[in-house]
């Protein structure tokens, strides 16, 4: 999946500098294997250019990397995509998209450092790549929800049936999404920043 070919914010992208309304920034961690749509899902949600580290994939990669169901990707993140969007005129996220590599996965506990919540990007012809993504999270107490990428060629699954899969427990929210497309991406977010609310509110002192 590429972001080329994801929604456009009509005009032109903002500045980069934060909106003078805002009054509080998040950082929020994109997780997942390797070409599940992590750059994909940053560049169509951000308000900003978004920043990426892509370089084109050699011969170098084969055998390590693992492409199955990407085998047409030419490019991919060699330390991480960076993306900005506005949730209200107060609200700004930061978003911090990881490498999909195994190879490159020494480079996510930087980007873990300070982060509030995750997205962990599925990909339902590879589902077992998601285990160790959400191990890691877990082992870090990073908050997470799963976003289910819908790929034309990946198998659908009823939600409850993936949820068994992934060995979900029930608190956790797990959605469908496009990550080429801007208000899918957008609610994944915010179903990840309710989610974080939600936890806020179970722990707050009686």
């Amino acid at each position: 999946m590429d972001f080329k070919g994801s929604d456009t914010i009509p005009g032109p992208r903002t500045e980069d500098h934060l909106p003078q309304t805002a009054q509080a920034a998040v950082k929020i961690v994109i997780v997942g294997g390797f070409g599940v749509g992590k750059t994909t899902m940053v560049g169509s949600v951000s308000e900003i250019k978004p920043l990426t580290t892509e370089e084109t994939m050699t011969q170098a990669g084969i055998g390590v990397d693992d492409n199955y169901g990407s085998e047409t990707k030419t490019a991919t993140t060699v330390a991480m995509d960076f993306g900005r969007i506005s949730i209200t005129e107060q609200l700004v996220l930061y978003l911090f998209g990881t490498p999909g590599q195994e190879r490159f996965w020494f480079l996510w506990n930087g980007l873990f450092e300070g982060a509030l919540g995750a997205v962990v990007l599925v990909d339902t012809r590879r589902l077992e790549v998601s285990f160790d993504v959400m191990d890691r999270l877990e082992e870090r107490g990073v908050p997470f929800v799963v976003a289910v990428n819908t790929f034309p060629d990946g198998p659908r699954h009823a939600i409850e049936d993936l949820r068994s899969a992934l060995d979900l427990s029930a608190d956790i929210p797990i959605v469908e999404c496009d990550a080429r497309r801007r208000a899918s991406s957008r609610d994944v977010l915010m179903t990840l920043m309710r989610f974080l609310h939600s936890l806020a509110v179970e722990r707050a002192p009686v």
